[in-house]
């Protein structure tokens, strides 16, 4: 796909994360964007769509009336099925209809890409090497996943930025196959695990990633299934002191800021949990490659402002010593890693989890029960709500009960909530003093007001 053929763009669900950074990336390069949401049906103009209505990008509602011959290209992501009213319109107008990984591919393609790909952390790192490349003066492009708290303080939503530098970082993503279509001249794979797909997949898929890639291709030698696609253990990094080039040590947590050596070097990060020195390690890494000098990087993590919702601090009650603190995690892993920060916090937390999913809660309840239980502490609680429901066809034939009775026989405290007010009014009955609270989960673009309406109440 030549993009360069291509004037007018019109997006068919345009507030969806991945959807919006490559519509305000193209209206960057000077492109005509416009697209069409179901949150733009309420009457009451959302922040996003305010804020695409100043970069001069069209929001409509999801009927059709925004596509007309005009349009060049018609960009559709996999939630959108061929019986959508806008499908169904651009098929009758004739204008070509593409996938959104397909676009983000050719933007890869025409321009010198770093992509980041792995099971978690990808949103992290990928803001991380963005914010690195930007204080060494590179002026990069960025598409992502989740905002960046720098980008979000200029007003804009913080997952896509236009540079005038030859680099473009971008997460790669591999639950939807989409990975294998990137063609980066630098890649990293930050850890494989069973997530959306089974493992022997999901290392098919990183293993073509590999090839893909022009140049340094970086893994993560302390994560089993990745450091079996390394190509170079020089380009490598790792946490646990293994023979590789970028080594992590003396590893510390205090409050909201760790701290640790790179190869001997200090370097501190206001950020939580040591899977972020795991994804500044990766950083680290690639942005050596790029040519980036070391006490660049690590000056430019000490003033790394992280991203929207990953083990972000929503408020804090000083007088009680309580922290609500809102996070993405939505795998066994991530959810585990997240309660793990925390825990370097408070001695009690009690973690919300949302499943972000029916089809995801059946894949993943097992494991996900095994590895909360294994990290709570018996202070802890773990509350499980109700499954977020996007709409669609669905078997709905399971219940996140099926978690918290997993975790109870374990010998831990899990309840399960309900809905939303369901798990306020019991984490307002476990609020003691010294207590923090983790609401985690992906999807809903509402769950990241659970964390303020609590943070009232307390």
């Amino acid at each position: 796909m030549n993009l360069q053929t291509y004037q007018s763009f019109f997006f068919v669900g345009i507030a969806g994360t991945g959807m919006s950074a490559i519509a305000q990336y193209l209206r960057g390069c000077g492109k005509t964007v416009s697209g069409s949401d179901r949150l733009f049906a309420s009457g009451v103009k959302s922040q996003l769509q305010c804020q695409f209505e100043d970069m001069g990008i069209g929001c409509y509602v999801q009927d059709g009336s925004g596509i007309d011959k005009n349009v060049d290209l018609v960009v559709v992501s996999t939630a959108i099925e061929e019986s959508n009213v806008e499908y169904q319109k651009a098929l009758s107008l004739n204008i070509p209809i593409a996938k959104r990984s397909a676009v983000l591919a050719a933007i890869s393609d025409q321009v010198k890409t770093i992509a980041i790909g792995g099971t978690s952390g990808k949103s992290t790192t990928t803001a991380m090497v963005y914010h690195i490349l930007q204080q060494a003066g590179l002026q990069p492009s960025l598409i992502t996943g989740a905002g960046l708290t720098e980008l979000q303080e200029q007003g804009l939503p913080g997952n896509a930025y236009k540079g005038q530098g030859e680099w473009l970082v971008i997460e790669a993503d591999e639950s939807d196959g989409s990975i294998v279509g990137y063609h980066p001249e630098i890649a990293v794979v930050l850890n494989v695990e069973r997530d959306h797909k089974e493992a022997d997949e999901l290392m098919e898929l990183f293993g073509t990633f590999k090839q893909n890639t022009k140049g340094a291709f970086v893994v993560n030698a302390d994560n089993e299934l990745s450091a079996q696609l390394s190509a170079n253990s020089e380009w490598d990094f790792s946490a646990k002191g293994s023979k590789v080039g970028i080594k992590g040590s003396s590893f510390k947590q205090s409050g909201f800021s760790i701290s640790f050596k790179i190869n001997g070097s200090s370097c501190k990060i206001p950020v939580m949990g040591q899977h972020n020195m795991e994804n500044a390690l990766a950083a680290f890494a690639i942005c050596t490659q790029v040519g980036v000098e070391k006490s660049v990087i690590i000056k430019a993590l000490a003033t790394f402002k992280g991203i929207y919702r990953r083990t972000q601090l929503v408020g804090t009650k000083e007088t009680r010593k309580q922290f609500v603190i809102d996070d993405f995690a939505h795998n066994p892993q991530e959810v585990a890693a997240a309660i793990a920060a925390c825990q370097l916090v408070s001695p009690k937390v009690v973690a919300y989890f949302q499943p972000h999913g029916f089809g995801p809660l059946r894949f993943m309840h097992a494991e996900l029960s095994q590895e909360v239980a294994k990290v709570l502490r018996p202070n802890d609680y773990f509350l499980i709500g109700d499954v977020y429901y996007a709409g669609g066809t669905v078997d709905k034939n399971i219940s996140p009960t099926v978690v918290s009775t997993a975790i109870i026989r374990e010998g831990k405290q899990a309840v399960f909530v309900g809905n939303k007010q369901g798990a306020i009014a019991e984490m307002l009955i476990l609020a003691e003093d010294n207590t923090t609270f983790l609401i985690m989960g992906a999807r809903d673009p509402q769950l990241d007001q659970l964390g303020k309406e609590l943070l009232k109440r307390l």
